[in-house]
């Protein structure tokens, strides 16, 4: 069984609880279930370490023990590999990219960032009522960070969230999701056992309900928040995190969509459109899973949408040749699965899919056509393979309908003409967009969303400095 880490310790605890395989349905092991208790003292031990240690302002060793963290993860890589596919249900070519293979390079793109990055800037001296100043301003670490993480891709967003908190100076308390306790709670085995990242620096928990959580909301030793997961539970936090004005960096969901432009390649558009919707079964924020279409190639498009969905292999994660896994529990799978019968009822017509497949919690590649844009399948988030299509009249239209979201996390067009497509994208209120297949995912692109998308932004120089403060100073020149 897998132990928690707090203050620099690997602990077991009283009570337990499962974690399944989402392929089979069946219990691969026990993980510990850490209390309020265990959280508060996880804040606590991260707090000491903070104010009480050289961490936050020795760069020297935040350099060193993070690459000492990258050669444990990349000396424990197929480990890692094989635990992420058992309980993410990941298929095994996914981990060599954003489930895995990805997220490891955040560790090097962060020491060299650190090793080059301006943590103090000269503004020069001015007069002032007959004197001298001179200004600078120093860059400093944000304190005590509660990382909270949700389950869909844990090795990315556990990474994306800690190394850049480290290598600021912070220290952190990471919680790890329910559902995937076991995958983050081997990367806080590895902290101790393969670095020497001081006790309480960093700290890892998991619990199967809400109380640690709460404790890390609220805790008056926590400087400040950030979470990935849904926007209801992102609304949640930002309330309790009021109460002490802690900063908050939020990633939440998304309702993105796909526009296909009247001169698109309609082919490739529609291979594109399948494949995303399907990439780890629908769960994550970013995907498209709204595809615009002009009206008067709606029927077209639809045919080759679900062609291309007939295309894609889904089954046994293990297999290399798997490109779709399950959904991680029979609980999102009951989501999935209402929301496409509602939207059923509510007039969309369903293409292909809509099935269960036993044994695990795997749902078919679905897709919806004549969607209207504001039915709950349109509005909501599925986190499943589910793909609404709707038609639109015209540019204008198009973009109307891609604006009309709580949500603005990213987006995607489709056009002959690279230029036509960039416009169009420019009048879409997101946080990332992909221009004709354009990839931005990678560890120097800033990634967040506008709106009820979130606040804030990970990776890239401004993932490190969402944990910086920023003071300035000013002295008398004699």
């Amino acid at each position: 069984m897998k132990r928690l880490l707090i203050d620099g310790r690997l602990v077991e605890t009283e009570k337990t609880f499962p974690s399944l395989n989402p392929a089979t349905g069946e219990v691969l092991d026990q993980a510990p279930d850490a209390t309020a208790a265990d959280a508060e003292a996880a804040v606590v031990a991260a707090r000491r370490a903070f104010d009480t240690t050289s961490w936050a302002t020795d760069t020297a060793q935040r350099l060193r023990c993070l690459r000492q963290l990258h050669q444990a993860l990349t000396d424990h890589q197929e480990e890692l590999r094989d635990l992420t596919i058992a309980e993410v249900g990941a298929p095994r070519m996914l981990t060599h990219g954003p489930q895995l293979d990805e997220p490891i390079k955040l560790v090097p793109y962060y020491t060299d960032l650190l090793e080059k990055y301006p943590l103090t800037e000269e503004l020069g001296e001015t007069e002032i009522r007959g004197q001298r100043h001179r200004r600078w301003v120093e860059k400093e670490a944000a304190g005590v960070v509660a990382a909270i993480i949700p389950y869909n891709y844990p090795n990315q967003l556990a990474l994306a969230k800690l190394v850049p908190a480290l290598a600021a100076g912070c220290t952190v308390v990471l919680k790890g999701a329910p559902d995937t306790p076991l995958t983050t709670l081997y990367l806080g085995e590895l902290i101790a056992e393969h670095t020497d990242i001081p006790p309480g620096v960093v700290n890892v928990i998991v619990s199967s309900g809400v109380e640690a959580g709460e404790v890390l909301t609220k805790h008056p030793d926590v400087d400040m928040i950030t979470f990935t997961g849904s926007t209801a539970t992102g609304r949640r936090i930002m309330e309790a995190a009021s109460a002490t004005v802690k900063k908050v960096f939020l990633e939440l969901g998304g309702k993105s969509a796909m526009i296909v432009l009247d001169d698109a390649d309609f082919r490739a558009a529609s291979m594109f459109a399948a494949f995303t919707i399907c990439s780890h079964s629908g769960q994550g924020c970013a995907l498209t899973s709204r595809l615009l279409v002009p009206r008067e190639h709606h029927d077209e498009i639809v045919a080759m949408v679900a062609a291309g969905l007939e295309r894609v292999s889904y089954g046994d994660p293990t297999d290399p040749k798997t490109f779709m896994g399950p959904l991680i529990s029979e609980r999102q799978r009951d989501k999935v699965d209402g929301m496409v019968q509602r939207a059923v009822a509510a007039g969309a017509t369903l293409v292909t899919g809509g099935k269960r497949v036993d044994p695990g919690f795997f749902y078919t590649p679905t897709l919806l056509s004549n969607v209207d844009p504001s039915s709950e399948i349109a509005q909501d988030e599925v986190f499943g393979p589910v793909l609404a299509v709707i038609p639109y009249d015209g540019e204008d239209d198009a973009v109307r309908i891609a604006n009309d979201s709580i949500f603005g996390l990213s987006g995607a067009v489709h056009s002959a003409d690279d230029q036509r497509a960039i416009a169009v994208a420019r009048r879409i209120r997101t946080g990332t967009f992909s221009i004709n297949g354009g990839n931005y995912f990678s560890q120097e692109v800033p990634f967040g969303g506008y709106k009820q998308s979130g606040v804030g932004r990970e990776s890239g120089v401004a993932g490190l400095e969402e944990f910086l403060e920023t003071k300035s100073f000013a002295v008398v020149v004699p």
